[in-house]
């Protein structure tokens, strides 16, 4: 098992079950040492754990932060693929895209975000931060209530 794999299991938290994507892509594209890795939406084991629109309430918004944070370990599921199983290939993460299914006027994107960033730092530490995006959108697959993207780079 990586050290990555060992911070995460230390935070209580596990990669999820293979699944199949929603739609016709790749889960990751490798570009010498950057992997671009495709949207991930809040799914474990084929369900969607979170549904949308997220409200402007401290519930709502607790609840979307741990859809993001299962968006991330699906992400980090696939990056462990592109790595050739071991995340500890992982140099830095470059970007996320957020994205939050959410009621019009919503301003608290970041701070959901924000449960997708805190895996990647517990995984990677310093080397997890990275540059993001937050959008607000009025809708995204299976009405899922975050999905969030990532670009990383390698190790030589």
């Amino acid at each position: 098992m990586s050290v990555a794999e060992t911070r995460l299991k230390e935070f209580g938290l596990n990669l999820p079950p293979d699944w199949t994507p929603r739609g016709q892509f790749l889960p990751f594209r490798r570009d010498g040492k950057v992997i671009y890795l495709s949207g991930q939406i809040c799914e474990w084991d084929g369900a969607v754990t979170h549904i949308g629109p997220v409200a402007d309430t401290e519930d709502d918004i607790a609840l979307a932060q741990k859809a993001a944070q299962i968006c991330a370990l699906n992400l980090l599921y696939r990056l462990r693929q592109a790595c050739d199983g071991d995340l500890d290939r992982v140099a830095s993460v470059l970007r996320l895209g957020g994205f939050v299914n959410c009621v019009a006027g919503f301003g608290a994107t970041p701070q959901v975000i924000n449960g997708a960033t805190e895996v990647f730092v517990a995984c990677f530490g310093e080397n997890g931060w990275h540059a993001r995006t937050a959008v607000g959108v009025s809708g995204l697959p299976g009405n899922a209530a975050v999905e969030v993207d990532a670009i990383v780079r390698l190790r030589d």
